[in-house]
């Protein structure tokens, strides 16, 4: 039997051996290149550093290399945008371990007719352009004929050191393994991926381990073989329909084959075979179950703001708010929360606040949710918040704000019932000092991002105010963006005093919140009291920010949108309602199992907040709220006047006849007990419009617009007096969506500069602030109103001039026009003739030099 196996497989031998004779042999394509120049090996071009050895300082090499086309990235004339070029490897190589054998040919707006497999002659200057070896001011391109691609160079992720990729710069690469999303963030903008080995990366200070160094070892970028910005379209979805399609951190792609480029700092694939990517982290509906009778959330909601264009706080406009609002009330709704912390909503007294759960309501049909009311707390322009189902939780007493100066904003507290369980618990909302806007001296990166050892002052402010709240129950649920990952200092603090981390109850490779440069971690926390923490049913991070690309959101620049302006709106508009790309922060959901509990006695507390000026003559509102039920609350107002209120909590309106300094003081008494709380005011004089207005215009190319404020008045203007109205192609009525109010005083013989979001750096440099209200062109009106009076006018208001007003240098388009030294007040009379000549100065477009000073 074994001898007929082995004569069987012989004859098999010979039969295939027959064959193959009889088979034409495939042979290569020939080329010849008859130029007669003196070629230059390529890796001799590149060196074996990061930059050519033949990059002269003074002067230019000129050197002809040979090679086969792999990648033709040309920018194409008057059509789309590639690298601006194409790669070429050479067909003879040095064999070299150290030396690529690829390189960039950059032909910039002229581009050659190439392909890829055929072979080139190239003569051009040996340039860097910012770590790329390429041949610049190509001066000839010879064909020779064509040939075979070279095999692309075996290429495995972690890299073994940090300039391992070198020697394949501008060669075929093929990563064969399996690589993670592990950046999305530049997806619609640029076109890119970031890719991982080893699954997903994680904050070395997350808790996962690893380390900075390791994890850019782990890293590769794909490209899109374009250096345009906001593609037409974005490549490496998953689909095209806006209610589905993105591209999430998680999914994979195998058998990577492509170019290697290098640009802005970092190794790129070019793709040559299109990468087929695997699903494999699918969106949820919903979060997952977390058990219990009552659920506590925490969501950052991500600038909520009703107050439109607020120097890049929220929406720009109405469009963009209403899309913000429908995105936040899908995933709030979702979550099925009883109580939810919110971060970052306008502090702008109960408006913001309100707007949301009136929406939230709107949608459910019924009045399912009530707000904790705190008015304005402490003075940042975003606050935290809370949130609760009435039927399900009732509040016990007042909200609690613990007023320590360390807090960037201040936290809130409520207590509450679950009605059906009785069980009583305290939920307290908190958003600590961010790791950016880095000082240059002091509290600066020590491995664990800027204000690091003010977010540990800020724990242990939270700590203390968490005692005062045991008074009344010992079960407290400390909640929010702590803008510290799990393994850093304050959350050590907060851990070393008894409370439970909940978020390590969730697997490591789940536990994250926030993507930032690729790394992933969390910064949203659930910290639980000793007594609390054995009634926690369950704990997850619903993942529908942080993995999602940012060009999923809300915003409308740069996308193919009607009201996009600027030269940049070419992105596909893929905004749909869902709850998917609403924040840039995943919300955490707790599940709770409370045991009943015995009435809490509430200590007496008194909280109390407004603005710290005011203009005398004008209604000053204080807000104020208790704990503890309180029999009366008495405001003093400083100037003689005192006014009671029977109401726990609830505002008190009041007016100061003249300027000065007041303290208030408000006293909330039940029986012998009293607690007091006392508040500066600043009544300033009463300013008149006369000597504020328009000092400075520019109308500059692209975006380049600004508007410049003078306040001559000789008094300073408080915060919330002064605001710019936008009349767009001749308009009797100002555009809603453009409008602004300066939130800051402004002194006496003040500038105050609005830029356009849009503009050009050396433009923003000058700015105070950014608004869309400088969405005009030289056909467009503006006004500026103090305390609801016009004080000056730009333009006719209720004409279209067509391209613009005036003449010559004092034209209101493409220029810069600048107010005349004598002019000392505004116009007042927004409908007659409009002669900027008159009163204005003209400059060339885009002069910023006297921006920010009259």
């Amino acid at each position: 039997m074994k001898k007929n196996i082995l004569t069987g497989s012989l004859g098999l031998l010979g039969l295939t051996a027959l064959l193959a004779a009889c088979t034409p042999t495939s042979t290569p394509p020939t080329y010849e290149c008859k130029t007669g120049s003196t070629v230059t090996n390529i890796g001799d071009v590149q060196g074996n550093a990061d930059a050519s050895p033949l990059v002269a300082p003074n002067s230019a090499v000129i050197v002809t290399v040979r090679g086969v086309v792999t990648l033709d990235a040309q920018n194409a004339a008057n059509g789309p945008t590639g690298l601006g070029g194409f790669y070429v490897q050479d067909v003879a190589p040095d064999g070299k371990a150290d030396t690529s054998d690829g390189l960039f040919i950059y032909t910039a707006t002229n581009p050659v007719t190439v392909k890829v497999g055929e072979v080139v002659e190239v003569t051009g200057t040996v340039k860097e352009f910012n770590g790329l070896t390429q041949l610049d001011t190509v001066t000839s391109v010879t064909s020779c004929g064509e040939t075979t691609l070279p095999v692309p160079v075996a290429v495995t992720l972690p890299l073994a050191s940090a300039t391992a990729l070198e020697p394949t710069e501008g060669m075929r690469i093929r990563i064969a393994q399996t690589l993670t999303v592990t950046d999305t963030f530049t997806l619609g903008r640029f076109g890119e991926l970031g890719l991982s080995s080893g699954g997903r990366l994680f904050n070395p200070t997350n808790g996962q381990g690893g380390d900075a160094a390791s994890n850019k070892l782990r890293t590769i970028r794909l490209d899109d073989a374009s250096t345009k910005q906001n593609p037409t379209t974005i490549p490496y979805l998953n689909g095209t329909d806006a209610q589905t399609a993105t591209r999430r951190a998680g999914d994979t792609v195998t058998g990577l084959e492509g170019v290697l480029h290098y640009a802005n700092g970092a190794f790129k694939v070019q793709p040559t075979r299109a990468p087929v990517f695997v699903n494999a982290n699918f969106r949820t509906a919903a979060p997952k179950d977390v058990g219990g009778t009552v659920k506590v959330a925490g969501a950052n909601v991500l600038n909520y703001f009703t107050t439109l264009g607020s120097a890049g706080r929220g929406a720009s406009n109405a469009t963009e708010f209403t899309r913000q609002k429908a995105k936040i009330v899908a995933e709030l709704r979702a979550l099925n929360a009883d109580v939810i912390t919110l971060m970052e909503v306008e502090n702008n007294g109960e408006t913001a606040l309100d707007d949301l759960v009136a929406a939230l309501n709107t949608a459910a049909g019924s009045a399912e949710y009530a707000s904790v009311k705190t008015g304005r707390v402490g003075t940042d322009a975003i606050r935290v918040a809370i949130i609760y189902r009435p039927a399900r939780v009732e509040p016990v007493g007042a909200a609690q704000i613990d007023t320590n100066a360390v807090y960037s904003r201040p936290p809130v507290a409520q207590v509450f019932r679950d009605r059906a369980g009785k069980g009583v618990f305290t939920v307290m909302a908190n958003h600590f000092k961010s790791k950016g806007s880095c000082p240059t001296t002091g509290d600066t990166d020590q491995g664990q991002g800027c204000w690091n050892t003010l977010r540990v002052e800020q724990s242990k402010a939270v700590l203390a105010f968490s005692d005062r709240l045991k008074v009344t129950d010992p079960d407290v649920l400390i909640m929010g963006d702590l803008n510290a990952y799990g393994a850093e200092d304050p959350i050590k603090t907060i851990e070393a005093a008894g409370f439970e981390s909940l978020n390590k109850r969730i697997p490591a490779a789940d536990r994250y919140s926030y993507q930032f440069n690729g790394e992933f971690g969390y910064l949203d926390h659930a910290l639980a009291s000793s007594s609390l923490g054995a009634q926690v049913s369950g704990i997850t991070e619903w993942h529908i920010n942080a993995d999602e690309p940012v060009v999923l959101d809300y915003n409308i620049e740069f996308k193919k949108h009607p009201e996009c302006t600027g030269n940049s709106c070419d992105s596909p508009d893929l905004y749909a309602p869902t709850p998917y790309r609403s924040s840039d922060h995943d919300p955490v959901l707790v599940g709770l199992n409370l045991k009943a509990d015995t009435d809490p006695v509430i200590p007496l507390t008194l909280n109390v907040s407004g603005d710290d000026t005011v203009t005398a003559g004008q209604p000053y509102t204080l807000t104020y709220s208790t704990g503890g039920t309180p029999d009366s609350v008495t405001v003093t107002w400083g100037d003689g006047k005192t006014d009671t209120f029977t109401t726990p909590t609830g505002t008190a309106t009041h007016t100061y006849a003249t300027a000065g300094s007041f303290t208030v003081t408000v006293t909330a008494k039940r029986g012998a007990t009293t607690t007091t709380a006392t508040k500066t005011v600043t009544a300033q004089p009463v300013v008149t419009a006369g000597g504020v207005y328009f000092s400075e215009y520019v109308e500059g190319g692209s975006n380049n617009k600004a508007i410049e404020i003078y306040n001559g008045t000789g008094s300073a203007i408080p915060a919330g007096s002064l605001g710019v109205n936008l009349y767009s192609n001749g308009s009797a009525t100002p555009s809603t969506s453009n409008v602004f109010t300066l939130a800051e005083a402004l002194p006496a013989g003040a500038t105050y500069v609005i830029v356009n979001p849009g503009a050009d750096a050396a433009l923003k440099a000058k700015a105070n602030t950014e608004s869309s209200v400088t969405n005009f062109n030289g056909d467009d009106a503006l006004e500026l109103v103090l305390n609801g009076t016009r004080a000056d006018v730009f333009g006719q208001i209720g004409t279209d001039p067509g391209a613009g007003w005036g003449a010559g240098d004092t034209f209101t388009a493409d220029r810069t026009l600048r107010r005349k030294a004598a002019v000392m007040a505004g116009d007042t009379n927004g409908t007659d003739a409009f002669d900027p000549a008159t009163e204005w100065d003209g400059f060339a477009k885009d002069t910023f030099d006297g921006l920010g000073q009259r």
